[in-house]
C-alpha cells in the first residue's frame, strides 16, 4: 500500500508499510538524441554545455549523489547548479539561500515553478535533483538514477582530463544487482524503517535494513571498494546513506541497532570516501540535520535540531589502503579533481573539513 504523498515526500501513515512513490520524469540527456526513439513517456534532448541547470540540494540523499558525479568528471563548466536551502513545506523546495530568495540563473523562488513551466498541471512529487532548460526555464528530468548514469556515458566529451569510470563495462552487470540491493533494502530502507505506520511494519522493515548492511560490512571486508580496487557508481550511491547515517537515519529514523562508526569495514569505507575528493567536500551536515529534523514534524514535531554528533572522526585514518587498490585507477589515467570552486564550497562549521 502506497503512503499518502505531499508534493514533496512522506508522511507516517498509520498502520501502512512505506511505500516510496518511483514514477519520475523520464526524459533525458543524450549525446545523439537521433539514436533515441521518443515516445509519449520519454523526450531526448540533446547534450550542450550551458544548456542546462543541476538544482540539487545538498541535504538531499538522491542530490547528493548527482553533486558527486558532477565534480568526480569535471562538469561544473558543462552544467551549473543551484542550491536550494535545507527545508521546504509542502509545496516546494526554495532557494532560500539566495540572494532575494530567488536562484541567481534561473529566476524563481520555488524548483515548483520550473515543474509547472513543463507541466502545468504536474501532480507529483516536486523533488530534487531536478535538471531543468536554463532557457524555457522548465524541468527536464528528476529522475535521478538515470541523471548520474548518463552523467558518466553521454557527456563524455565535457569530462574534465582524468575523469574516472564509473561504469566499467566487464563490472556492469554486477554492479546493477549489487546497487539495486543497495537501493531497496538500504537507501530506501532507511526511509521505511522511519516512517512505518505501525510495529509490524517498523520490525520488518529494521530487519531488512540490517541484514543488507551486514551484507555489506561483510562484502568490504576483502576489497576497498564494493566492486573492487577503485570507486564506482555503486559507492556514490551507498556513500549517501552511510554519511548520513549516524547523524540522522540512526536516531530519527529510528534505525539505531548500532552506529556506522561501530562496524569497523563500513566505518573505514565511509571514511575513506569522505576524505576522497568530491565525496565528503560536497556534504553539509548542518544542512543534512535541518532538513529531516525541520521538514519532517510527523517524526519530529518540536522541529528541535540535535548539536550532536560529534563528526570530527570523519577526518580520522581509515586504514583501507591496507587491502590494496586507490579511488581512482592510474592505469585507466583517472586522476582526483582539483579543489572545490569557491562559490561551491560547504559553508565553515557545516563539515569536518570546514571548520
Amino acid at each position: 500500500m502506497t503512503t499518502p504523498q505531499s508534493t514533496l515526500g512522506v508522511y507516517v501513515h498509520a498502520g501502512e508499510e512505506y511505500s516510496r512513490d518511483t514514477n519520475y520524469i523520464e526524459d533525458r540527456i543524450v549525446a545523439d538524441p537521433a539514436a533515441h526513439t521518443a515516445d509519449n513517456n520519454h523526450k531526448f534532448w540533446p547534450v550542450e554545455a550551458g544548456k542546462y541547470r543541476l538544482v540539487a540540494a545538498r541535504a538531499c540523499p538522491w542530490a547528493n549523489r548527482t553533486l558527486i558525479v558532477r565534480r568526480l568528471l569535471g562538469l561544473e563548466d558543462a552544467i551549473s547548479i543551484g542550491l536550494p536551502g535545507p527545508t521546504h513545506d509542502a509545496r516546494s523546495w526554495t532557494f532560500d539561500l539566495d540572494k532575494d530568495g530567488k536562484d541567481p540563473v534561473l529566476g524563481i523562488e520555488r524548483l515548483q515553478e520550473a515543474y509547472f513551466k513543463r507541466f502545468p498541471d504536474y501532480p507529483r512529487g516536486i523533488t530534487v535533483p531536478a535538471i531543468v532548460d536554463i532557457k524555457s526555464g522548465a524541468v527536464i528530468t528528476n529522475n535521478f538514477p538515470q541523471i548520474t548514469e548518463d552523467s558518466s556515458k553521454e557527456w563524455k566529451e565535457f569530462h574534465r582530463e582524468g575523469a574516472p569510470n564509473l561504469w566499467p563495462e566487464e563490472l556492469e552487470d554486477e554492479m546493477n544487482q549489487v546497487m539495486k540491493r543497495i537501493y531497496t533494502e538500504i537507501n530506501n530502507g532507511v526511509y521505511r524503517c522511519g516512517f512505518a505506520g505501525s510495529q509490524e511494519a517498523y520490525d520488518a522493515a529494521f530487519e531488512r535494513l540490517w541484514t543488507a548492511l551486514d551484507w555489506v560490512e561483510e562484502r568490504l571486508a576483502t576489497r576497498r571498494y564494493l566492486m573492487g580496487d577503485h570507486i564506482t557508481e555503486a559507492d556514490i550511491r551507498l556513500f549517501t546513506t552511510l554519511v548520513r547515517f549516524d547523524a540522522v537515519y540512526y536516531s530519527h529514523f529510528k534505525c539505531g541497532r548500532q552506529t556506522i562508526a561501530s562496524m569497523p569495514n563500513l566505518w573505514g569505507y565511509a571514511r575513506d570516501l569522505f576524505q576522497t575528493p568530491s565525496f565528503g567536500d560536497t556534504v553539509d551536515f548542518q544542512q543534512i540535520k535541518e532538513h529531516y529534523y525541520i521538514v519532517h514534524k510527523d517524526i519530529n514535531p518540536t522541529g528541535i535540531v540535535p548539536a550532536g554528533p560529534n563528526l570530527s572522526g570523519w577526518m580520522s585514518e581509515h586504514g583501507r589502503e591496507k587491502l590494496g587498490g586507490s579511488p581512482f585507477d592510474a592505469d585507466a589515467g583517472a586522476t582526483a579533481p582539483g579543489e572545490v570552486r569557491a562559490s561551491e564550497r560547504v559553508a565553515a562549521g557545516h563539515n569536518p573539513m570546514y571548520a
